[in-house]
């Protein structure tokens, strides 16, 4: 039975973080194919005493589906072709030093793609909104193809739809309207943010205790960095923040919005 594009690409991250243990030093397109091939046969229970040395080549489906893998991962600069000075080429090829990290993360919030990063948001935040995980999914392709200021841009909007979000929750609770009226007057989305958070600050002591946790870190300080990255990226200051950057602020933004939809769902109550 064919494997999906997920799988193989889960298990060609494995062998490259030397997670899986293969014959083949994962240094050439066919021995990192093998090795993939011989992971599936030991994981189906395929290996037995006395075969050592035998491979197990992919069948002809999953040799079709590895191709694209392989070529994924050279686009999203996981790998590089060449090993060294004598072996510059295809089908020689080594992780990128951004790759080393993505390979090796052990974060719960761990993603290689548009995919991935779409599963572990809607993992913590299972009701997140469409606009916004149409602008987070736009970001994270743009940061597959390289595209840094793009996807900075694109996730800053998501930043702000997700803060807008909640003070429609809080307008629509007649509840809190009055309280934090306030922010709602506030012309820009920088003098809201302020606002709320000058606001929410008086009325912290009677949140419930996971709201509070890391209040502080998860809401203002990572919309902080967002904003800032994204105030750079969209104005001609010539400020251009590097692949690793960007990285860690698609990973910052979802505790930041986990934290936001623990306040939404306490400001419809």
């Amino acid at each position: 039975m064919p494997h999906s594009h997920e799988e193989i690409r889960a298990v060609a991250l494995d062998i490259l973080a030397g997670r899986e243990k293969v014959q083949y030093e994962p240094s050439q397109y066919e021995h990192l194919m093998l090795g993939i091939g011989e992971v599936f046969a030991r994981r189906d229970n395929r290996i037995q005493q006395g075969q050592y040395g035998a491979t197990y080549p992919l069948n002809r489906e999953d040799s079709e589906i590895f191709l694209e893998v392989f070529w994924d991962l050279f686009r999203q600069g996981i790998i590089t072709l060449g090993v060294d000075d004598s072996n510059r080429n295809f089908p020689f090829f080594r992780i990128s030093s951004l790759g080393k990290k993505i390979a090796e993360s052990q974060s719960i919030y761990f993603f290689h793609d548009v995919s991935s990063y779409e599963q572990a948001i809607k993992k913590e935040i299972p009701g997140v909104n469409d606009v916004t995980l149409l602008y987070l999914k736009e970001s994270m392709q743009a940061f597959r193809t390289g595209c840094i200021l793009s996807s900075t841009v694109m996730l800053g909007v998501a930043t702000e739809h997700t803060f807008l979000l909640l003070l429609e929750s809080i307008e629509n609770n007649s509840k809190y309207t009055n309280i934090y009226k306030s922010v709602f007057q506030q012309r820009t989305i920088l003098a809201k943010i302020n606002k709320f958070k000058n606001v929410l600050d008086q009325k912290i002591k009677i949140l419930p205790s996971e709201i509070k946790e890391d209040f502080d870190t998860h809401f203002a300080g990572i919309l902080s960095i967002i904003r800032t990255f994204r105030n750079q990226s969209g104005h001609p200051t010539g400020k251009i923040i590097d692949r690793e950057q960007a990285f860690v602020l698609l990973q910052l933004y979802i505790p930041y919005c986990k934290k936001l939809y623990q306040l939404m769902n306490y400001f419809k109550q």
